[in-house]
């Protein structure tokens, strides 16, 4: 894989920011603003993972909450015993692996029955943690107590967010990039291309669930308390899947054009219109696909080529 001029500068221009971005909490007065900054920076992570291997597939997952509330058990359950570091990496390769699983279980299927799957698996681990616990733990939710502040959590999002970028981009550019793509394009053609269909399917998936335990862990601080009810709460999958498509899967930073404006706007929804939550959501996910199919990065990059046409034919 070699790298051109423009790969370097875009390289460098993506570490600017970064770094950028790293400084936010010492702004004055960011502790006020931290608690909107680190849900936006959390569903940005979760949306490009999610747009890693929804995107080339067109697999619509709805297991989000499911790899979000394995990673925030698995912090909440080993923090006493085990050094965070490592319960982070756990995280990591229970997410990994219960992705590998259920892939190899549920990539054959396709269309609505792969979303309708993906859906209740989050319910039935919910089932399962909340039916131990009442049995066997003595109580339903676990208490996570750490020195982290909002600052921390930011920190660790957005090293992850920059580790995301960088799979991502790696991904793309291999292989593995190659056959998703012609995956998504027709899996008979790439069968018939000697693609290794559910195997490449299976690794994208891992990597989605990894991110997201990973992401469950990083904010189980956060809550403090971990209960079933909310580890696996399956409003989270959704909102992935709509800032995911409202900012556009066709990109890698599409997602982002997507988690800013509507993790703002669903903070005053939340905020105002706490019963209808559900119902707005709905809304808000039939309005994305009926008109922004391709989603504001598709649009960018329409206008952007109509501007470049537009220069093309006024030289001429």
């Amino acid at each position: 894989m070699k790298l051109t001029q423009t790969d370097v500068w875009r390289g460098v221009a993506i570490l600017l920011v970064f770094f950028v971005l790293a400084w936010l909490p010492a702004v004055p007065g960011a502790d006020g603003w931290l608690s909107i900054v680190v849900p936006i920076t959390m569903y940005t992570v979760l949306a490009t993972s999610w747009a890693i291997f929804s995107g080339p597939t067109h697999y619509v997952s709805l297991a989000t909450a499911a790899f979000f509330g394995v990673g925030s058990y698995t912090l909440a359950l080993g923090l006493e015993s085990v050094p965070y570091p490592l319960l982070l990496l756990m995280a990591a390769v229970l997410g990994g692996v219960m992705a590998a699983l259920v892939g190899w279980a549920t990539l054959r299927l396709s269309g609505v029955y792969f979303v309708i799957f993906t859906l209740g698996l989050a319910e039935l681990i919910r089932q399962v943690f909340t039916w131990y616990q009442n049995n066997m733990g003595g109580t339903r939710g676990s208490y996570v107590f750490t020195d982290f502040t909002d600052a921390h959590i930011y920190w660790q999002l957005l090293a992850l967010a920059l580790l995301v970028y960088l799979v991502g981009w790696l991904i793309n550019r291999s292989r593995l990039g190659f056959a998703i793509r012609i995956i998504g394009g027709d899996e008979s053609v790439a069968k018939h291309s000697g693609i290794n269909v559910a195997w490449s399917k299976i690794v994208l998936f891992m990597v989605s669930g990894s991110v997201a335990a990973v992401v469950g862990a990083i904010l189980a601080p956060r809550f403090v308390y971990i209960e079933p009810a909310m580890a696996f709460n399956p409003q989270l999958s959704f909102m992935v899947v709509i800032m995911a498509l409202l900012g556009g899967t066709q990109r890698l930073w599409g997602p982002l054009m997507g988690a800013i404006p509507f993790a703002l706007v669903w903070e005053i929804i939340a905020s105002n219109f706490p019963a209808q939550t559900t119902l707005l959501m709905g809304l808000a996910f039939l309005l994305v696909v009926f008109y922004i199919p391709n989603g504001i990065s598709g649009v960018l990059l329409r206008w952007y080529h109509q501007a470049r046409a537009r220069q093309g034919v006024s030289h001429e």
